[in-house]
Formats: C-alpha cells, sequence, structure tokens
C-alpha cells in the first residue's frame, strides 16, 4: 500500500485541466474565479456542517480531497468558522502552489492514493469535482477515506447526478466551449450509496442539498454580468471570449445559464436564476439555483 501511494503521488496522469494555461487546462481562469469567496458559500457552509454535526471523533481535522486553491478553507475562515481543521488537497500541482500563494497550506496527492496515516483524521470530503474521478477508482477514493478516518469519523461525497441541468451545463456548455472540454460521467445516486456501503460505511444517507450561485452588483445588469463573468472564467470558457470578447462572452455566459439552470418547483413552476435587491448592502444580487447530491456515511466505532 505505501508503495502504490507513493507512486501514485509522483505520477499524476497525461493532463491536467485545472493546470497552467500553456499546458492545456484551465486552472489560471479558475483561481480568478475563486477570488469571489463568498459566491459559493452557501453549499460549502452546509457541507462543513454535515461533517462537523456528524463527527464523533477527537480530531477536528478535515480532510478535503478535492480542495484545489483552497476555497473551502478560506469559506471556512470567512464565516469565522472554527469547528475544523481544514487539509487542502489536490492532484493539481497548479492548484497546490496557488493555494500556498494565497497563504493556505496544501498538500498534493490523488484521493484514491492517501499519504494520511491510518485512523489519523475525523473527516474526509469528496466534493467539487467528484466525477473527475475515474470510475473504477471510485470505489478505491471511498476505502481510502474510510482507511484514514478515525471511528466514528464522517466521509462526504458530493456531486450533481447525471442529466440535472448542472450536467446539461458541463455537456451543453463545458465541453463545447472550454479547451479542455468536459466528458467526465457523475455519480448515480445508488452508485453514490453502494459505494460508501461496500467500503464499510455505515448510517449511508443521500439527499438532496440546496449548493445555489449567489453573486451581487451594483446595478442589475451589473450582477447578471458578475454571474456571467463568474462561471465563464470558472469553467474556462475561453471559446467564448475569443469569438465574442470579454463584455459578450459574460452576457452569452448569463443567457444559457438562465436556459439551462432551472429546477422544478412542484407543479406551479421552476426555481430558476432570480434577481433581487438586497436593502442592507445596497446592492443587487442574483442567485443561480443547483441542486446537489450529498451522500455522507460514517466509520463504525471500534468495538470494545
Amino acid at each position: 500500500m505505501e508503495d502504490q501511494r507513493i507512486r501514485a503521488f509522483e505520477l499524476f496522469g497525461p493532463t491536467d485541466d485545472f493546470g497552467h494555461t500553456d499546458n492545456g487546462g484551465r486552472g489560471e481562469s479558475y483561481v480568478v474565479a475563486q477570488r469571489s469567496t463568498r459566491t459559493r458559500a452557501r453549499g460549502i457552509n452546509q457541507l462543513l456542517d454535515i461533517v462537523t454535526g456528524n463527527n464523533r471523533t477527537a480530531s477536528r481535522v478535515l480532510v478535503d480531497l478535492l480542495g484545489g486553491d483552497g476555497l473551502v478553507s478560506r469559506v471556512a475562515a470567512l464565516t469565522g468558522r472554527d469547528d475544523a481543521v481544514i487539509a487542502t488537497c489536490d492532484a493539481s500541482p497548479f492548484m497546490v502552489e496557488q493555494a500556498w500563494a494565497s497563504g493556505i497550506p496544501a498538500l498534493r496527492q490523488r484521493a484514491e492514493a492517501l499519504l494520511f496515516r491510518d485512523e489519523s483524521v475525523g473527516g474526509v470530503l469528496l466534493a467539487y469535482g467528484s466525477h473527475h474521478i475515474p470510475v473504477a477508482e471510485r470505489g478505491t477514493v471511498a476505502e481510502e477515506a474510510f482507511r484514514v478516518l478515525q471511528p466514528g469519523g464522517i466521509f462526504v461525497l458530493h456531486d450533481f447526478l447525471p442529466d440535472s441541468p448542472v450536467d446539461v451545463w458541463f455537456r451543453k456548455v463545458v465541453d463545447v466551449y472550454a479547451a479542455t472540454g468536459h466528458d467526465y460521467p457523475h455519480f448515480e445516486r445508488d452508485e453514490a450509496v453502494s459505494c460508501l456501503r461496500s467500503a464499510g460505511f455505515e448510517d449511508v444517507a443521500p439527499v438532496l442539498m440546496d449548493d445555489s450561485f449567489v453573486v451581487s452588483g451594483a446595478t442589475k445588469e451589473q450582477a447578471e454580468l458578475e454571474l456571467g463573468r463568474y462561471m465563464a472564467d470558472m469553467y474556462g470558457l475561453e471559446k467564448l471570449y475569443d469569438e465574442l470578447g470579454m463584455q459578450g462572452a459574460c452576457r452569452r455566459t448569463f443567457e444559457l445559464v438562465c436556459d439551462i439552470f432551472r429546477y422544478e418547483d412542484g407543479a406551479d413552476g421552476y426555481r430558476e436564476v432570480h434577481a433581487s435587491f438586497d436593502e442592507s448592502e445596497s446592492a443587487w444580487t442574483v442567485t443561480m439555483p443547483r441542486e446537489a447530491l450529498v451522500v455522507s456515511g460514517r466509520k463504525p466505532a471500534a468495538r470494545s
């Protein structure tokens, strides 16, 4: 096992979607988007609540397996959370470098070959990129999470269901307009549940979580364009920028967002992109609905 983890640490495959632009990645534009720390705070705080509220260990260490440049750590700091010590990890050398550059210690490792010791942490989070894990290796990721967790620790898996608006966005927009493409299968609900149960987790619970994006601007139009810019940067829609320029690409991205991110809301309508004026902030807010699949499981307590 030790030799396997060392080899996985050294060999990161032929491509890195989140690497430097010169190497065909979208890492630089992704980092630019993540400077807007509040945009994804709603979902991230809920994930942190699930881990910290259900952790039954003495350890407050939470391993963020797909930590990128440290967004989860920054959201926790922004909201004043002190209920977890977040260990930011990522397989992308560029993302790890960016985390360190912003003052967030980070570890370069793959999710299926963790460098942590057995039973050394209280929580493991696999979120915001889980579908990038090859299908054949997803069970190994769950097994590695089980190995490093202390008894009573929590593993949380987050993804977006196939054929959901997020999946449609990846297939019809990101795969078309991003230099990296985006041909990655999302976790099926039953697949995610089976993955955790097969690894040995108990109390496995799948739920749907509100993971909306929220942006703001001085005017309604500025807030709309800010959402377009955020989405274009986050997903590296360089072909739209090349075709339409900065302003045109932001506007077109916002239009695509409005077309795709719609969720049925009972028999009477849909939850869709909407704008409102926030009097307390004297600013316009635009909310883009996203619904995420979250499956959590606990490592069984040690038997006496």
